[in-house]
This record gives structure tokens, sequence and C-alpha cells, in this order.
């Protein structure tokens, strides 16, 4: 039995992908800051706290500053489960640990511990998480050249073999992209709980047809035989730090530095990262706009990602043709079930209604024979 307020696991981004909300979500700010802070137990006052939010999801992260100069990073949420959110957290720091001697050792920002675990305090209701307040180097450019490309791919498949080294010794989670997927079809085949997505029947039908297609072709594919590791998915300019090699900037050289939001971590095949490293290659360039359309995975420049991650850690025909999946399901889930936490309620509607207008529709018309021919 936990009590309330005992010592858990928590994480930077709240990943806690729970089939409906514990809770409805109640207001959340640096009270619950200060509440968790002095539950901690930490020595130092507290002299300031700054709200650092992005303002696009729902969690509210602060900046917490400290009277001894220093400073940590906590995260304030309520919706979903508490209690994956802690699964998946441990799960985190214990990958966190395991890196330790490697070139990645730190690359993730760790959340701080009690009692030699990870803490979080919890109310019943709201949840509040620290992490170390990690440096932050460089950021790359919205549009990489060629050379950046090749080296950003490089970065990536070294820190996904480091994983997949590590993942024998990471349990894994409670939940996964299948059991969401046969989820969000119970929802929105259920005439009671496909009101909470404001689509019409229509709609929903395409919504309906996408989780079958996805389920049979993870039969067909046997996912459930597939190794799995932990992947961070969200990968975009503003979650992550590089440090530039000055030595070599005609090579456009750099090392992956810092990595500090975990919002949809899992424990999956590596394949779920590779749409968003597609963006970050891409001719388009990382963007703030909120719109996930798939061309960017049929891009000569993603061509060019793939070819240089493969020269560190190849790919399978059957990783390739996953990629279709791996896209489908983020639309599926982080969009659809899961956008109105994710997302502010106007951009979700918006994406709502983009993601069966547009984005499903395009995955019928996505062709990866490109990068298979290219192998």
């Amino acid at each position: 039995m936990i009590r309330r307020g005992a010592t858990a696991v928590a994480g930077f981004g709240g990943v806690n992908d729970e089939h409906e909300s514990e809770t409805s979500a109640p207001s959340a700010g640096p009270e619950h800051v200060r509440a968790a802070w002095s539950e901690f137990g930490d020595p130092r006052a507290i002299a300031s706290i700054d709200e650092v939010s992005t303002f696009v999801s729902t969690n509210h992260v602060y900046r917490i500053h400290l009277a001894d100069g220093s400073s940590v990073v906590a995260k304030v949420s309520s919706y979903g489960s508490y209690f994956l959110f802690r699964e998946d957290h441990d799960r985190l720091h214990t990958c966190k640990q395991l890196l330790a001697g490697t070139r990645h050792a730190t690359l993730l920002a760790d959340v701080l511990t009690k009692d030699g675990r990870v803490f979080t305090a919890y109310d019943g209701s709201v949840w509040t998480v620290f992490y170390e307040d990690i440096p932050r180097r460089d950021t790359l450019p919205r549009i990489l050249s060629d050379a950046q490309i090749d080296v950003f791919a490089r970065e990536i498949a070294l820190f996904h073999r480091a994983c997949a080294d590590i993942a024998p010794r990471i349990p894994l989670t409670s939940i996964s992209i299948k059991s969401d997927a046969i989820h969000l079809l119970d929802l929105v085949t259920n005439n009671r709980t496909a009101k909470r997505f404001a689509l019409g029947r229509s709609e929903l039908r395409v919504v309906q047809d996408h989780c079958h297609t996805f389920l049979v072709n993870l039969d067909e594919l046997r996912y459930d035989y597939w190794p799995k590791q932990p992947v961070l998915i969200d990968w975009n300019l503003g979650n992550f730090s590089v440090e530039m090699r000055a030595d070599r900037p005609a090579e456009g050289a750099f090392r992956l530095f810092s990595r500090w939001d975990y919002d949809w971590f899992r424990i999956e095949p590596r394949m779920l990262d590779f749409y968003f490293l597609s963006r970050v290659s891409s001719r388009t360039g990382d963007r703030t706009h909120f719109t996930y359309s798939p061309h960017t995975l049929t891009e000569p420049r993603f061509l060019r990602f793939v070819h240089a991650y493969e020269q560190v850690f190849p790919l399978t025909d059957s990783d390739v043709a996953f990629l279709v999946e791996a896209y489908r399901f983020f639309i599926l889930n982080y969009v659809i079930r899961e956008g109105d936490r994710f997302f502010r309620d106007d951009l979700w509607r918006r994406l709502q209604h983009e993601a069966v207008s547009i984005y499903l529709p395009a995955v019928e018309r996505l062709d990866l024979r490109p990068i298979l021919d290219a192998r």
C-alpha cells in the first residue's frame, strides 16, 4: 500500500500514459512545489520560483532557485495515472544509472532521490517531482547541413545502441503501444466514451479502421517478439542540446550533450524515435508550428539520415516496414487518444481533425521503398 506523499518515481515529462485520468485536473502551481520541497526534506531554502512551462501542454514546469545559489527543476502534474508515472520513471532512473560509465553518462537529467529512491510528492490528485537542472550547450539550427545530418544520425545511433545494451536489465512497463491501441479502439467504438473526442461518426470510423489496421500489422510483424529498449520519441530542438566540436567546424561535428524532456518515454522498439528524427533532419527543419505531416519520412534528407545511422547501428527490413506503423501510432495515440493531455485544448481539437482528414489518410500513401532500395 502506498500512502499519499510517499517516496516514489518521477520524471521530467509526465510519461503516465494511463487509459483514464484518476482525477479531474486540479489547478497546479508553485504552492505544490513549496509543499513538495518541504516534504523532500532538503535543508536548502527556496529563494524564488520561476515558471518555465511551454504553455503548450497541460503540465507545469518550474525552476527553483535555492538559497545556496544552485537550482533544480520541478514538474507538477495531475493528468493520467500517478502509478504509471511512478513506474515509467523508475525505468528512466534505472536507465540513467545503467548508462554510467558510458559516453552518455551525463546525457539524461536525473530525478532527485530520497533514501535511495526517486522522489515524488503526491497528495492524491497532484504530484510534484524534482530533477537536476542539467547544463545546456548549443542548439542545432532549424535546418541541418548535410554534414550535420550525418553527425546527428551517428550520435542517435550510438545512443540507441547504448540503450539496447542496457535494455535487458530494465523491466518492461505495464502499458505498450499494443495495449494503447486496443484501448483507443475500445474508446472510439463505445458511443459513450467516443464523445470525449468531439469527432463525427465518419471521423470516428477512420480512427477505428486505423486502430484495427495497426493491430493487425503489429501481429504480422510479430511485434510481441521484437526487442524493446528505452526510447524518448519527442526529439525536437527544445528538448536537447549538443556540444559543438570547435576543432572540426568544417564537418559540423558535435555530440549529444543533454536531454531534459521525457514526455513520451517508453520501452518499445527504437523505430518509435524515427518520425521526430526525420523532422529534425528535414528540409523544412524542426518547427514550433504544430503539424504532423509524414512527408519528412520520404525526403532524401531522411534517406541520408538513415544511411549514416546504419553505419553505426544497422536496421532490418522489418524495422523499416515498422516506420509506417510507428508514425500511425504517434497520430493515434499522442494526437487523438492523449492529445488533450499534451496540448492545449485549442491545439488538440485542431490536430484531432487534421489527424482524421490529413495525417491518417496519408499513412496509406506512405511509400518507404526508397529507404529499402537505398540500403
